[in-house]
């Protein structure tokens, strides 16, 4: 692909079942792609389930490492796969909300895909934002204090700091993956 990304390094986190497949998959194979060293952890570390549609199991991924291992100031981004089962497990996950304050705090960038907005919801860090989710994830986002939720195929907002990118669905994956490789690698 290119070299975009080359010293970059990025975060991608899980829990370990329930995720929508092409969500952590191709974010994974997209952003090494252009170059960036790219981590996969997960709640309990070892070997996450990947699904389609929320009810067709798919394929096992290992993760690299636990979440609560992981250091933020290692990464220069974070992204959040959906997977309403995986999205609703992360979000009760305390390393996976320190995490993103983390992030919020360091003012880097975070991106969310489909159902993983919920657990940006869970770590505070909504309000004030525009975004977009899932059309489920949309009224949960509103009552959190989101300023708006827009039906977009990819939405960046940055404000007090740092980055947050959205996006609804794995359709929107190509613009969600070149949405993290542009503000990323600038």
């Amino acid at each position: 692909m290119s070299s975009q990304l080359n010293g970059k390094h990025i975060l991608v986190i899980t829990s370990n079942t329930g995720i929508e497949r092409d969500e952590l998959l191709k974010p994974l194979q997209t952003l090494r792609g252009y170059g960036a060293t790219v981590t996969h952890a997960s709640s309990k570390g070892g070997i996450t389930q990947t699904f389609v549609g929320d009810t067709e199991k798919d394929q096992a991924v290992e993760s690299d490492v636990q979440l609560s291992d992981v250091v933020s100031a290692d990464f220069d981004a974070l992204v959040i796969p959906g997977g309403t089962v995986n999205a609703d497990t992360l979000r009760q996950d305390t390393a996976a909300l320190r995490l993103i304050n983390e992030f919020v705090q360091a003012g880097k960038t975070i991106a969310a895909i489909c159902h993983g907005p919920w657990t940006l919801i869970d770590a505070g860090v909504v309000k004030g934002k525009t975004l977009t989710a899932y059309k489920s994830v949309r009224i949960d986002l509103e009552n959190a204090g989101a300023a708006s939720v827009v039906d977009a195929e990819v939405k960046e907002c940055q404000a007090n700091g740092w980055t947050l990118i959205t996006s609804r669905t794995p359709d929107d994956l190509p613009a969600f993956n070149q949405a993290i490789a542009n503000a990323v690698g600038g």
